[in-house]
């Protein structure tokens, strides 16, 4: 969505209208993945790494907590789409799930859109006049992120 909106300012409103359904419909593959995985994948995962109690009680802690989880996932920078399998995983009603990401992910998606559309031109001067030392600090922080992961 970034670079497509300070490229081209006018698509703004399109190019989120894109990302938010793009996003969704990424949301409801993900809770079918969980939902289909459970019996084959699911039940492997809790016999070797936890039990069925602690599952359950997951399970529990998740249906009692799950909007505001969504909420969580839909509005900042922790997986979302994650969220989505664990919900199908553990499932979370779909609807319920769907209605709150439907409502919490165009607000994400359009709060970005328009402080991208707003600041698109200072956006653009910054890019063009630091171009090189934003691709090399990509770069490094790629490589020194990798490099810990590696350690860890």
């Amino acid at each position: 969505m970034t670079p497509a909106i300070i490229a081209n300012k006018k698509r703004a409103v399109p190019i989120t209208l894109a990302a938010t359904l793009g996003s969704i419909v990424g949301g409801v593959i993900s809770y079918m993945i969980g939902l289909w995985l459970f019996d084959s994948v699911g039940l492997w995962l809790i016999e070797h790494f936890a039990s069925m109690d602690k599952f359950y009680l997951a399970q529990e802690m998740f249906i009692r907590h799950g909007i505001f989880l969504i909420i969580l996932t839909a509005f900042t920078p922790i997986p979302y789409k994650l969220m989505c399998m664990t919900a199908g995983f553990i499932g979370f009603p779909f609807w319920v799930m769907i209605g709150v990401s439907a409502i919490f992910r165009t607000g994400r998606f359009v709060i970005v859109g328009y402080l991208l559309w707003r600041f698109q031109d200072a956006a653009n001067k910054i890019i063009k006049k630091y171009f090189w030392h934003l691709t090399i600090g990509a770069v490094v922080a790629a490589i020194l992120g990798i490099g810990l992961m590696c350690l860890i």
